[in-house]
């Protein structure tokens, strides 16, 4: 059975049928739809709520949101799709850093977590073992979207799609825009500065691709989680887009932890 509601003007699908929600934030330059191949693999046990991030919907009119503003959103849309108890957190991508900080403010809400591809990104932990390559890579592409942000028009799409065809971004390149990069302008310019420094004490699954030309977390902050209760990190043999390039590893691998872990909730 699928529900649809509108939660400060943004649509959230809900599907599936189970007594947990899990609420799926996607990334750039991802809509709801990056969750398809999850959601037909947990909603025979799981209520799959999810939802395109504001700005990402590219009919809508072009404009950045406060980290304040994205986190009071998803409260309501937390509150929403259930009322009655704590979720289970999908996150991706920039999904992971406002799903990070969404549990940061709100704890009491939040049962459990698979992040996917981002960890401790920024962290010193993180920068310290970047090479300068690495380092010069992850500043240029930032740097690259937040100016077409900034530019915007069809200027700033171009530069957002040809970013996106270079990442090999498999999205029709018409639901790509400049649009989307607020979040880099904003963490380029301190819009972001309240943010705080993610440490789960809820159990967190986090799965990363292997093959991609620099890391989004510290062995050191892997390593961490696999030592703590009911957390894991798991690696595959793929890119940053873990849930499409091996979907049905990640897929069994998240309903096996969600079942060991649901004893934690």
């Amino acid at each position: 059975m699928e529900q649809r509601l509108t939660v400060d003007g943004i649509e959230v699908v809900v599907e599936g049928e189970g007594a947990e929600t899990i609420v799926m934030i996607h990334g750039w330059p991802d809509t709801l739809k990056l969750w398809d191949g999850q959601v037909a693999a947990l909603k025979a046990h799981y209520r799959c709520a999810r939802f395109t991030l504001p700005g990402y919907d590219l009919s809508q009119p072009t404009r950045s949101w406060s980290l304040d503003e994205l986190m009071a959103i998803f409260l309501n849309i937390v509150r929403q799709v259930s009322p009655d108890r704590k979720v289970i957190l999908m996150l991706h991508d920039w999904g992971c850093v406002f799903g990070y900080q969404f549990y940061m403010r709100h704890p009491q809400l939040v049962s459990r977590i698979v992040g996917v591809d981002i960890g401790d990104a920024g962290s010193r932990a993180h920068t310290s073992t970047l090479g300068w390559r690495a380092k010069l890579g992850i500043l240029l592409y930032q740097l690259w979207l937040a100016a077409a942000w900034k530019i915007g028009g069809s200027t700033g799409d171009d530069m957002t799609r040809n970013m996106a065809r270079k990442m090999k971004v498999s999205i029709d390149p018409a639901h790509i825009g400049a649009a989307m990069n607020y979040p880099y302008h904003a963490v380029w310019t301190g819009g972001y500065r309240d943010s705080v420094p993610f440490k789960p004490t809820v159990p967190l699954l986090f799965a990363y691709g292997t093959r991609k030309p620099f890391m989004f977390h510290s062995a050191a902050w892997a390593d961490a989680l696999n030592g703590k209760p009911h957390s894991k990190a798991l690696a595959f043999d793929t890119g940053h887009w873990v849930m499409l390039g091996k979907r049905e590893e990640f897929n069994a691998a998240v309903l096996k932890w969600l079942a060991e872990s649901a004893a934690a909730d």
